[in-house]
């Protein structure tokens, strides 16, 4: 069904109603401040379609995978033989048992992954447990293509309905702050994060989002705030709640285990979502364990199956033996002789630094990379196939299309499921914005009428 929709959006997108569009979209993301640094967030003029049937099996499946996610967080904080398997770092071995005051470590989530629609393969690649980026972007951006002239003549034949996100922000916000403060309050909010980030204007989209809530809210730096009396400070604002944007790691590089957010939190004196205990999860070694033979006793049948089904196979970088697709391996020597299936990724990062794919390198580079791999805090993944569909671009007045790779990243909630869906767009195997990787735009849930 989603293919026939595609195929009459690109044949209501003639010339003429390309160039309205385009002209409409240009200056909508002006008027929004839908840029990622100074990056329009999408340069294209189809949003992505899911049917329904599509949307409920992604949602299935991220509940069953966020089951495993939150039983091997519990198992490794009880047994320190599973919390080796992270591979933590010594301060983050002393931060991720600080009780946040509220049960999930993960209020607010992205997983990312990659679907295709025309088989149903679905792989989860990374777990973005600590601070997901684009939830008032996604909404924003649902606004903006509703009002294209395109859409109105396309939603004359399928019914649209957007996946709001910035709701289930606040939801999880209120809900953390209320278990943490025992009884339900309106907090004083604090978006925390560098003013440099290229995210800063999302921010922006949570301030006047909070504000028409009726909650008080500042977007302020880490650096401008204040430890006193008992209470953390942006001048004469008190913060109850840190909508915590900024990366665990960059305010300990910052300011070291002793800064004032660091300290305020640790005492119980404010609440953060998300916590520092969701580390853990945020490594991309948390999809080895949940992969890794020896913890699937950890998992329900059904857990185990999904994870089978939609996690690749994945292990930390180290001399041992383990399995691959059932069979016996030592692990070092199968990555050097199999780089044309393998990718190599730092522990933790993010913005695509430091991966390698090793059907893109040669021989002598991949020795290089897994030399690399081997001295630091890698992961080895198993290559997935990444979907691709035409999407439309205005080029030289013209329509044009061009086949896009396309990632599938649902925003969770609460820990428990999945309620609306970041597309990235790329030309490139990359899909990743920050590493310069493509565009954005929302996902919608269509039926024909």
């Amino acid at each position: 069904m989603t293919s026939e929709a595609i195929k009459l959006y690109h044949r209501l997108l003639d010339d003429e109603m390309g160039q309205d569009s385009q002209a409409q979209l240009d200056a909508q993301q002006q008027k929004r401040g839908l840029f990622f640094g100074e990056r329009p967030l999408t340069t294209v003029l189809r949003p992505r379609f899911l049917s329904f049937a599509q949307f409920r099996y992604l949602q299935v499946q991220v509940a069953l995978l966020l089951r495993a996610f939150d039983k091997i967080h519990q198992a490794a904080l009880a047994d320190d033989r599973v919390r080796a398997q992270f591979r933590l770092t010594d301060w983050e071995e002393e931060l991720v048992h600080v009780d946040p005051g509220f049960r999930t470590p993960t209020p607010l989530s992205r997983l990312d992954a990659f679907f295709n629609p025309e088989t149903n393969e679905l792989k989860f690649t990374e777990y973005n447990a600590e601070t997901p980026a684009a939830p008032a972007y996604n909404d924003q951006l649902s606004n903006v293509f509703y009002g294209l002239p395109v859409m109105g003549e396309f939603m004359k034949t399928y019914q649209v309905r957007s996946l709001p996100a910035r709701v289930g922000v606040l939801h999880a916000l209120l809900d953390a702050y209320t278990q943490w403060r025992g009884h339900r309050e309106r907090p004083r909010i604090a978006i925390l994060d560098w003013r440099e980030v290229p995210t800063y204007s999302e921010f922006g989209l949570f301030f006047n989002y909070f504000e028409s809530q009726g909650l008080k809210t500042i977007i302020t730096d880490p650096r401008e705030v204040e430890y006193r009396n008992g209470r953390l400070m942006a001048g004469d604002f008190e913060i109850d709640l840190i909508y915590k944007r900024v990366l665990i790691s960059e305010l300990v590089q910052w300011g070291g285990l002793d800064n004032d957010v660091i300290r305020a939190v640790r005492a119980g004196d404010v609440c953060m979502v998300n916590p520092f205990t969701c580390k853990m999860l945020y490594k991309k070694a948390s999809l080895a364990v949940l992969s890794d033979e020896r913890n699937a006793h950890l998992f329900t049948r059904d857990e185990n199956h999904a994870i089978s089904l939609h996690i690749p196979w994945t292990r930390v970088v180290e001399e041992r033996r383990t399995q691959f697709d059932n069979q016996d391996i030592d692990l070092i020597p199968f990555i050097q002789a199999n780089r044309d299936r393998l990718v190599l990724k730092p522990n933790d990062d993010y913005g695509g630094h430091g991966i390698v794919l090793g059907w893109t390198v040669d021989a002598s580079e991949w020795e290089a990379a897994l030399a690399t791999a081997l001295a630091a805090d890698y992961i080895v993944q198993e290559k997935i196939a990444i979907p691709s569909e035409p999407y439309p671009s205005l080029i030289d007045d013209k329509v044009t299309f061009i086949d896009r790779m396309f990632d599938t990243a649902p925003f969770c909630f609460h820990g428990e499921f999945m309620a609306s869906c970041l597309t990235r767009l790329s030309t490139v195997e990359l899909l990743n914005v920050t590493a310069g990787g493509g565009s954005s735009v929302p996902t919608f849930v269509i039926d024909k009428r």
